[in-house]
């Protein structure tokens, strides 16, 4: 790969490709660019094409359709859409390696004028992402109180269209070859995919996976307050709720019955959660596949059927994982009455040398802020033969999204295969269980993930409810 600056010469370090992949990975999980999703479509798009030689095709227009989902219709010479986004990039980019990326063993820059970025290698190294230190922790700590605004530190928000419409842009951020998985399917695997390859398992000929999130129903008061309803029978959104079934269902009756006229609100979803999705829907949308999002209470038997699918979420915050969890050596468990998260569990029935019978959340024992998660990453066969179930959940949204970082990255899934290889055939997955550890900064910010321990699943059919969806 060589690269060219402004004047067209060469830098005097080229790095080798697979540290420029693996820069171009660090930057896009950084705590810089975590909110900024259509920066790490646009950073992502170009660098890949970059690396992979095809840096000719970085034209104006090309990278306004392909990289930001502007129709085929696009004029750059009226929509500048491409040089204030690539304006946006240069500046946060400067502001991830003045803090995050000051010991980076790659410096990657775009010069002013031009869409192809510049790979130099530096002196320095830097820990593996997935292995934070105490320098790590306090750049995110930098990055934080960096903030405009203050980070709200509650379990759900809002999933907006603005949102959704980045994931799917996300979907074709990128290209790799066309090569079979084991079952015959069309599925995109790089040469030194082991990520796609690994997920490519999972999917066998299914190119449309249903990935569903989790979204709680809420009361809803006239001041926009929200009350947590855990179970019970529901209506549409924003109909309003009868009182005697708020004060039966509701997570603290008590309140709720000076709350005056409720609606059901059912709008909004885990922060760990839809950092999950994105990475999900990117990393199978590089292979070519178009993944189904939707909410959990609407997946079908239908989907059940004719899909794989990807449930997100423990069975405290997704029903549907509770219905189709599989049976296994590890399982969730919330000892507290309200079903608290912060004080659920992960209890191991057969716990190995070095494993612990309990997981739980870990706090900072002053400030009480959350600094450890855990997660459990199950994949078991579904309904029916040929089809399979993903479960990623934490005991907290960060928990999810933690897992989810871990089994899209090469490290994470090096660390399964090295355990998985051991189980079973090379061209299936076995059914599995393993669980994560998640180390937190401020309680919000997922510094990285890494194995605990893997259990293997029966070869069971998890259990599908009979006529009806999974439901609330």
């Amino acid at each position: 790969m060589a690269n060219v600056d402004a004047e067209g010469h060469a830098p005097a370090n080229e790095p080798l490709i697979e540290d420029c992949k693996e820069q171009v990975r660090r930057v896009v999980q950084s705590a810089t660019f975590r909110n900024a999703v259509t920066l790490q479509l646009l950073f992502q798009f170009l660098t890949d094409k970059t690396i992979s030689g095809a840096a000719e095709c970085l034209k104006e227009y090309t990278i306004g359709v392909e990289a930001l989902g502007r129709k085929p219709d696009f004029d750059p010479k009226v929509d500048p859409i491409v040089r204030v986004q690539s304006h946006r990039l240069r500046v946060k980019l400067k502001e991830y390696y003045d803090v995050e990326g000051q010991r980076d063993p790659v410096l990657i820059q775009f010069p002013k004028g031009h869409y192809v970025p510049t790979f130099e290698a530096m002196s320095a190294s830097l820990p593996a992402l997935s292995e934070p230190d105490a320098a790590a922790e306090a750049t995110a700590e930098k990055i934080a109180e960096r903030e405009a605004q203050p980070a709200r530190l509650g379990w759900w928000f809002l999933v907006t269209a603005v949102a959704m419409i980045a994931l799917g842009y996300w979907l074709g951020a990128s290209r790799a070859d066309k090569h079979l998985s084991a079952t015959g399917a069309a599925v995109a695997v790089p040469n030194d995919g082991m990520v796609e390859s690994f997920w490519a398992r999972f999917l066998g000929s299914d190119s449309s996976p249903v990935i569903a999130y989790p979204d709680a129903v809420f009361l809803l008061d006239d001041s926009n307050d929200l009350f947590r309803f855990r179970h019970g029978a529901i209506d549409s959104r924003g109909a309003v709720v009868d009182p005697h079934v708020a004060h039966e269902f509701a997570a603290n009756p008590d309140i709720v019955a000076k709350a005056g006229k409720l609606y059901y609100e059912n709008g909004y979803t885990g922060t760990g959660e839809l950092e999950a999705v994105g990475m999900l829907a990117g990393l199978l949308g590089r292979m070519g596949v178009k993944p189904i999002l939707k909410s959990s209470r609407d997946v079908t038997p239908d989907d059940l059927s004719q899909h794989n699918v990807i449930l997100l979420g423990s069975p405290f915050q997704n029903p549907a994982v509770a219905q189709l969890m599989a049976t296994g050596d590890f399982s969730y468990s919330n000892p507290d009455q309200h079903h608290e998260q912060w004080r659920a569990q992960i209890l191991d029935a057969r716990p190995r040398d070095g494993e612990k019978s309990t997981y739980g959340t870990e706090r900072d024992q002053t400030s009480k802020v959350l600094t450890t998660d855990y997660s459990l990453i199950t994949i078991a066969p579904g309904v029916l033969p040929g089809r399979w179930i993903a479960i990623i959940g934490g005991l907290d949204t960060k928990g999810t999204e933690g897992a989810a970082m871990f089994v899209t990255s090469k490290h994470g899934i090096e660390r399964l295969n090295s355990v998985l290889n051991g189980m079973g055939s090379s061209k299936e997955l076995p059914p599995f269980q393993a669980l994560v550890r998640v180390q937190l900064a401020k309680g919000y910010q997922v510094l990285g993930a890494d194995l605990i321990s893997v259990h293997g699943l029966q070869p069971a059919k998890a259990e599908s409810p009979e006529g009806t969806p999974p439901a609330h």
